[in-house]
């Protein structure tokens, strides 16, 4: 069976404009994915020339029912701790994001068959809130192809990772009580929601396209499953606070 095969050449480039801090401003069209499964080989590249393993998954979807779900690979090594200080230089134009991440309790292991929802479902383990940094490595973002933003972590820039407690089944996840702060400024625009509905709906998803890729999933990776507060463009440094009621807070300065 053949791979489906990614644009090394933009894979370099994008590797570049991480390690650099730039944007990437003259698309061509051979540096846009074919499809789904070469923007996940993409990513996969991306990893590799990085030299990084997997550290988790971002995932979501726009629909509340049943709609599309996209994921996208985060590097380990763009996983940070609460409290944490980064540097807007190496992600140019920030986007601030509050989220709910999951850990699973037990290992997937790569089979022919698909995990069943209820397998996924029951082996939630724990949960907490953390702060996505999107920054896309192209100027023209977000207008720029689909595939291509796939293909390039989904404008992944760095996970704030707040502290994780035991998975509460009855957690109000479709609405749950959300404050975002940036430089003290309240920046959640109205009540929180999350576009994918229950965000619980995503994992079986990632479990089954990242073993059906070879890989495993280990209770050690995160999930994370989109924005409760939308996207927030910083205007210069601050410090981010966010909470999801019920869990623990979490907080990253951006230097």
């Amino acid at each position: 069976m053949n791979q489906p095969s990614h644009p090394a050449k933009i894979a370099e480039l994008i590797v570049d404009a991480m390690r650099d801090g730039q944007k990437i401003t003259e698309i061509r069209p051979d540096y846009i994915p074919a499809d789904a499964p070469s923007a996940y080989a993409l990513q996969r590249e991306i990893l590799r020339l990085r030299d990084t393993t997997v550290g988790g998954w971002k995932v979501g979807s726009k629909a509340t029912h049943g709609g599309p779900i996209t994921g996208a690979l985060l590097p380990e090594d763009g996983l940070f701790a609460s409290g944490s200080q980064v540097e807007i230089v190496d992600y140019p134009h920030p986007i601030l994001e509050l989220e709910i991440a999951f850990r699973l309790n037990r290992e997937f292991t790569p089979r022919a068959e698909a995990y069943s929802d209820e397998d996924v479902l029951g082996s939630i383990g724990s949960m907490g809130a953390i702060i996505e940094i999107v920054s896309s490595r192209f100027r023209a973002w977000p207008k720029i192809d689909p595939l291509l933003a796939l293909g390039d972590l989904l404008n992944h820039g760095a996970l704030i990772v707040g502290d994780f407690v035991p998975y509460d089944a009855s957690f109000p996840f479709v609405e749950p009580a959300v404050t975002f702060t940036y430089a003290d400024e309240d920046i959640v625009p109205g009540d929180g929601a999350n576009p994918a509905g229950d965000p619980r709906r995503l994992l079986p998803w990632v479990v089954n396209h990242h073993t059906q890729n070879g890989q495993s999933v280990t209770p050690d990776l995160i999930i994370t499953t989109g924005s409760y507060t939308g996207m927030y463009l910083t205007k210069g440094p601050g410090v981010a606070v966010g909470e999801v009621r019920g869990l623990p807070p979490i907080s990253v300065e951006l230097i």
